[in-house]
């Protein structure tokens, strides 16, 4: 077995086991099966022509999203628009959590806590995420559903962790108005 081959299966055996995390990401990221199947093979084509640069040990997941991650920043994002800048200062913490205690404190529903699992499908949580501005949606995905730490997400989006911090809670808020409005539009 020559040097070729032993590369490759070694790159096989460390990076082809976070395929499927990866597709989710990039699924959530793009917004489209297609082009999130083009995100993750262009990351593995990447991730294999510099993984000689790849330094084994390390977290071969957070490489691999790394790289993902700015593929889809530097390509896939500018091919499809520019966000839509809007200003989300005046959300406040807790939005969902707050209009459920405060409908309990009017006698009507149940703990806030048991209302939002009672109410709320899955379908309605990943709609609300996918219908988040690119930038708070990609830092919500990485942290919520992938579960990166703030410092692996500051490295692979290439931006501060205090940014991290503010997108990931204003995502968060959006994410919980969102799914307040569906209560609202979905009870019992």
């Amino acid at each position: 077995m020559d040097k070729t081959d032993r590369a490759r299966e070694t790159f096989e055996r460390e990076m082809v086991v976070h395929l499927d995390a990866l597709y989710r990401a990039a699924l959530g990221m793009t917004r489209d099966k297609t082009n999130a199947e083009d995100l993750v093979q262009d990351t593995f084509v990447r991730a294999f022509s510099f993984y000689g640069q790849y330094q084994g040990g390390t977290n071969g997941r957070a490489w691999l999203f790394r790289i993902m991650t700015n593929l889809y920043i530097n390509g896939y994002r500018k091919k499809n628009r520019e966000p839509e800048r809007v200003s989300y200062d005046e959300l406040e913490d807790f939005y969902l959590y707050n209009r459920l205690s405060d409908a309990q404190s009017r006698g009507i529903g149940a703990a806030p806590e048991a209302e939002v699992v009672n109410r709320v499908e899955a379908d309605a949580i990943r709609e609300a995420i996918d219908n988040l501005p690119d930038e708070y949606r990609d830092t919500v995905i990485l942290a919520d559903i992938n579960e990166f730490a703030y410092q692996e997400i500051s490295e692979m989006l290439e931006i501060p962790i205090g940014t991290v911090r503010s997108r990931l809670s204003r995502g968060r808020r959006l994410v919980q108005k969102a799914i307040w409005a569906y209560t609202n539009n979905n009870q019992r």
